[in-house]
């Protein structure tokens, strides 16, 4: 009888000692897995690294310098909301040309507007009355850019020029985050030499004519906002 209760003592121990092994082996998956998603967690919670300096007139230059000379895309589309523009920009410009081409890579002129609007002189564009654009300049940066005038290139219709900031300066630095495109048959020749034309519509002159007759207020602004909804990179 005592043999046979010392069998069943025997057999009670392994039992409960084969189920706390067990309870280790199934809790084990658990507890690596659980750490490999805090891991990820932590992973996914950082921000990925910019690609780009913060730009300010001190850096500018020498960014677009190195910018142009890996980024040679000279052709962007336009799509407005009355049809496309399709835009050449110049070589010879290269500055204005690298600063168009990473703006647009930044997607930054998508759903900007049309903001200014002279019919028979031009249409101006790359701005808005929305905080998000203001706030995607912001992070982009703040500078100016020189003026190129001396390149051979006039204000004919159908040319892409650089309007000066809207802040006082002696050398009408350019405002890079906008242009204009000049619209008025025979060309606008008296801004020859004031503001640097670095482009010209290869196609879309049509959508410009309308645009440029569209109604406007008092600050040549149109009744209704007329969107860039995207500038585009084309062969």
């Amino acid at each position: 009888m005592r043999i046979l209760m010392c069998i069943g003592v025997f057999f009670i121990f392994l039992n409960c000692e084969d189920k706390q092994s067990r309870q280790k082996v199934n809790n084990s998956p658990s507890d690596s897995l659980a750490t490999q998603t805090s891991q990820a967690a932590k992973k996914s919670d950082k921000k990925p690294e910019r690609q780009y300096p913060k730009l300010t007139d001190k850096n500018a230059m020498d960014f677009f310098l190195e910018f142009e000379k890996e980024h040679k895309e000279n052709k962007v589309r336009i799509t407005t909301d009355f049809g496309t523009i399709d835009i050449l920009l110049f070589n010879e410009t290269k500055f204005h040309r690298a600063n168009f081409i990473f703006l647009t890579k930044q997607k930054y002129f998508n759903n900007t507007q049309f903001y200014r609007i002279v019919n028979n002189f031009i249409i101006q564009g790359g701005s808005s009355d929305d905080m998000s654009i203001a706030e995607r300049r912001q992070k982009i940066g703040q500078y100016l850019l020189p003026t190129d005038t001396n390149r051979g290139f006039q204000h004919d219709r159908g040319v892409v020029s650089m309007p000066s900031s809207e802040i006082e300066n002696p050398y009408k630095l350019a405002s890079p985050y906008q242009f204009f495109i000049v619209q008025k048959p025979g060309g606008a020749h008296h801004l020859d030499g004031d503001y640097t034309v670095f482009g010209r519509v290869t196609e879309g002159m049509d959508v410009v004519d309308t645009i440029a007759s569209q109604e406007t207020d008092g600050s040549e602004w149109p009744l209704h906002n007329i969107y860039i909804r995207n500038v585009e990179i084309i062969d």
